[in-house]
């Protein structure tokens, strides 16, 4: 049985890998030092640059969680059209978007009970839903149902990594990923913490280290040991505008091993509001998350 592939733009694909793999992506309403907008979830036409320096200025950037009536609006066709749905969401550990779309689920099902919904909680971000929803296409083109992919990228989201730097603690104090004080001291010591999508979903700190250089090293690092047969996946960077440092951890991951495909793409504005600009993240499959 056909099923349709959705996710949303917080899975930072551009638009080629969209057309290419058929998926459906669901736009994300934001707010900009007080103007309404709409992010259709086409990496490549939004304004990347323009929107980092807006951040880098003071901008103030107001996201929200999609709703219950957004999934409906666009579950509702595929299913009256005779496709079962697989959803690719980014964590419910940092988002209650998860939780709005098995809402819609819940209510889709008595309105279509031949039909099925699947809800893959990514526990992860940016790209991390994004290679989860190419994968998805790969297992719909492979003649895989709904049930059985989605039961496949269950297993997959534990082997998930993604590890990331930021360059300005400030943007993380915001969302309260770090205390005022801790942001300061480390702003004044030059640390530049390594993150991760840990376990349970949630971004948390995995080391510090001090200075720029040895942030993104570490990102590497961490590619070199972790990676799992590098050669038959799809490995992806984005970077909240700095692309000379993305070209950087590009050359490295290519030195220890050559990804089946290499994807570099600005940070989507969604999460890239609570990372701000010169963010950089390195999304691959490896070992079990511990």
């Amino acid at each position: 049985m056909a099923f349709t592939v959705f996710t949303d733009g917080c899975s930072n694909l551009p638009g080629e890998l969209i057309k290419r793999f058929d998926i459906h992506v669901l736009p994300c309403s934001y707010v900009m030092d007080g103007e309404p907008g709409v992010y259709e979830g086409d990496i490549d036409a939004f304004d990347t640059h323009g929107y980092y320096e807006k951040l880098r200025k003071g901008s103030e950037m107001k996201t929200s969680l999609l709703n219950v009536s957004l999934f409906l609006e666009h579950f509702r066709p595929e299913l009256q059209a005779g496709n079962d749905v697989i959803y690719v969401g980014m964590s419910s550990g940092i988002s209650g978007t998860i939780q709005s779309a098995n809402l819609a689920k819940e209510q889709l099902k008595t309105e279509f009970p031949d039909r099925t919904v699947r809800i893959v909680d990514s526990l992860g971000a940016g790209f991390g839903p994004g290679l989860l929803s190419l994968r998805a296409a790969e297992l719909s083109m492979e003649g895989k149902n709904a049930n059985e992919a989605a039961d496949i990228l269950d297993v997959e989201v534990g082997r998930l990594l993604q590890f990331f730097t930021v360059d300005d603690l400030n943007f993380l104090k915001r969302t309260g990923r770090v205390s005022g004080p801790t942001a300061a001291i480390g702003t004044v010591l030059n640390i530049k913490p390594l993150l991760w999508g840990d376990p349970t979903g949630h971004i948390v700190a995995y080391t510090k280290c001090r200075g720029r250089q040895k942030s993104m090293d570490a990102i590497i690092e961490q590619y070199r040991t972790k990676a799992v047969d590098p050669q038959n996946q799809r490995v992806a960077i984005s970077h909240g505008d700095c692309p000379e440092d993305a070209a950087y951890i590009a050359k490295r991951v290519r030195e220890i091993a050559e990804p089946k495909e290499l994807i570099i793409v600005p940070h989507e504005p969604f999460t890239g509001a609570h990372v701000g600009p010169g963010m950089l993240a390195l999304f691959f499959f490896g070992e079990e998350r511990k």
